[in-house]
């Protein structure tokens, strides 16, 4: 592969305090343990890995916007709670026009009923749910595969 591919890892609201909250549903690892594992994956892949994380909706729009600037080849998102609620995040994939995967730590059709609506299945290739965090590792390998059938 000629130019090293790009993939920027969104995280949304209250995954920074993954390892400590609701251990039944989203296991004991820290975003910074999984993170740092997907940084070992992405050099092992030979892919350049960003990684942005916030509670706040505009921030996530904000780098989802400037990730055409950043040519970033390739968006996996884990919404959170913003999957059952954010038609802006949907916008803002939607405008930048990269493709992306949808992650969830847990199964969201497990879980309540309104955890089982998002507003990004349809506009992703795909939705990993319920694999635990092992869910990021499955799209970074998968971001990986289609970008190498693509080019």
């Amino acid at each position: 592969m000629n130019k090293k591919f790009h993939i920027l890892i969104i995280n949304g609201p209250n995954l920074n305090l993954l390892g400590t909250r609701e251990i039944d549903n989203y296991g004991i690892k820290s975003l910074e343990d999984i993170i740092k594992d997907l940084y070992i994956l992405s050099n092992e892949l030979n892919v350049k890995l960003s990684h942005f994380q916030s509670n706040a909706e505009y921030m996530l729009i904000d780098v989802i916007h400037n990730a055409k600037k950043k040519d970033v080849d390739f968006i996996i998102i884990n919404p959170a709670a913003f999957t059952h609620t954010s038609i802006s995040i949907r916008d803002a994939l939607l405008a930048v026009n990269i493709p992306c995967i949808e992650v969830h730590i847990s199964n969201i059709f497990s879980r309540e009923s309104f955890r089982h609506i998002s507003y990004i299945s349809d506009i992703a290739l795909g939705m990993i749910c319920g694999f635990g965090h092992y869910g990021y590792f499955y799209a970074l390998r998968m971001a990986v595969k289609k970008l190498l059938m693509s080019n």
